[in-house]
């Protein structure tokens, strides 16, 4: 029942994820890797058996250390993209994630000791919104300036200009 949320489906695969948005002092917290040139949001895939709310606050855990609790559901994004890691490099992805608000505790201090899929180095990074950094989910610089109660729901769609990218980077990788 330990498996993550993640199926092969017509060549490409279906992900189920969970996103934690950890704000504090007016900072959004993000993850990074020595791979990526962009950075991400803490959270992970569902595991089968364990609802979203299971899930995020176990990948807060793992992933900084502490226990958080949940806030509130912010965001549903659906996103089509291709794959950069080397289990799922070039393969279209169609990713459900579940972006929940945690609480986060006045002496809140971070420790990253956690690895991607591929044993690469993840390490944590505070931000401001208005910073050029490359963050995935996108809708994070415009939604959480301005945050409200409401559920939202958002589509990404990357498949064309990602794929171009993806093929172009795959290509360099060969010369």
């Amino acid at each position: 029942m330990n498996q993550d949320m993640c199926v092969a489906c017509c060549g490409g695969i279906l992900n189920i994820r969970v996103g934690a948005i950890i704000i504090k002092d007016g900072k959004l917290l993000m993850v990074g890797n020595e791979r990526s040139d962009y950075l991400y949001s803490v959270g992970g895939r569902i595991k089968f058996g364990e609802t979203a709310e299971e899930a995020i606050i176990r990948e807060v855990l793992e992933e900084t250390g502490v226990k958080m609790e949940i806030e509130r559901l912010g965001f549903v994004n659906e996103n089509y993209f291709y794959g950069d890691a080397p289990s799922n490099f070039g393969k279209m992805i169609y990713e459900i994630s579940f972006f929940f608000y945690m609480k986060v505790p006045s002496d809140f201090s971070p420790v990253c000791d956690s690895f991607t899929e591929d044993d690469t180095k993840e390490y944590l990074k505070w931000i401001t919104l208005g910073d050029d950094e490359k963050i995935y989910p996108e809708f994070f610089k415009t939604e959480l300036a301005k945050p409200n109660i409401s559920v939202k729901h958002f589509i990404s769609d990357g498949r064309q200009n990602a794929y171009r990218k993806t093929m172009t980077s795959y290509k360099n990788r060969l010369n």
